[in-house]
């Protein structure tokens, strides 16, 4: 299993995943130029990817909807296209070699959700934009290879911005997004002996600093005496190439 993350942030997302012959792009926020830039780096041919799957409907997870009309979307939120596929919470679905679980998420746009994603050669949880990870979840991404999870501010930093109060108060509750200390505290319950790999995502740009993140979810690991020497960990860029996974494959 190999994945690209292209972009993750208020600023837009977007991952790609391969696994033996089935490719997938999880959301298709940013700019139409970034993301064929990105595809043009990577010699990927978008248009044969065998599904789109999408997260939510906020503008910077499917601002390029278009652009991928001719390739099936599941989603659980109305898509403003002629044709999607639509799922339910804890729905497994199947895309050639992938098991796909839907995962219900906690945010301010109706029909959000995460993934588990399954194939041949690896688990991948895949969570962003979610105030709280609910307890029906927890065993759902138990122990994957790969975590896409966000960690998207640190609540001091935050406060400090010059963001309006409502704006403040909208991320950091039950509706918004996980703060760092939340992020890393989920994933030191949930990752074990088959994890490889964890990219912090959908990292705040003003309220929150990469560095910051992976540290704190460093701290979490050894206070809980897991071996984080092991891991791989990144924090994701809003713009930047990132490529995990078995990057032989």
């Amino acid at each position: 299993m190999k994945f690209a993350l292209l972009a993750s942030g208020s600023k837009g997302n977007c991952c790609l995943m391969k696994d033996g012959n089935t490719e997938l792009i999880i959301d298709c926020g940013t700019t139409k130029r970034y993301l064929n830039h990105c595809f043009e780096r990577l010699s990927y041919q978008f248009q044969n990817a065998d599904a789109l799957l999408v997260t939510h409907t906020h503008k910077d997870h499917v601002s390029q909807l278009k652009m991928f009309d001719e390739i099936p979307a599941f989603a659980c939120a109305k898509l403003e296209r002629n044709e999607a596929n639509y799922v339910n919470a804890y729905e497994r679905i199947r895309i050639k070699d992938f098991d796909i679980t839907i995962l219900p998420m906690s945010h301010d746009c109706e029909g959000t959700i995460g993934f588990v994603i399954e194939g041949a050669f690896g688990k991948m949880v895949y969570v962003t934009d979610t105030g709280y990870i609910r307890k029906d979840v927890m065993p759902y991404i138990m122990n994957a290879d790969y975590y896409v999870f966000e960690s998207n501010h640190n609540i001091e930093m935050l406060m400090q911005t010059s963001r309006p109060v409502f704006v403040k108060q909208r991320i950091i509750n039950d509706m918004g997004h996980l703060c760092n200390e939340d992020s890393a505290y989920i994933l030191s319950q949930v990752i074990g002996d088959k994890t490889k790999e964890i990219v912090l995502a959908h990292i705040s740009q003003e309220g929150n600093h990469r560095q910051l993140a992976s540290d704190t979810l460093i701290a979490q690991l050894k206070r809980k005496d897991l071996p984080c020497e092991k891991l791989r960990i990144y924090a994701a860029e809003q713009f930047g190439i990132y490529i995990g996974g078995d990057k032989n494959q």
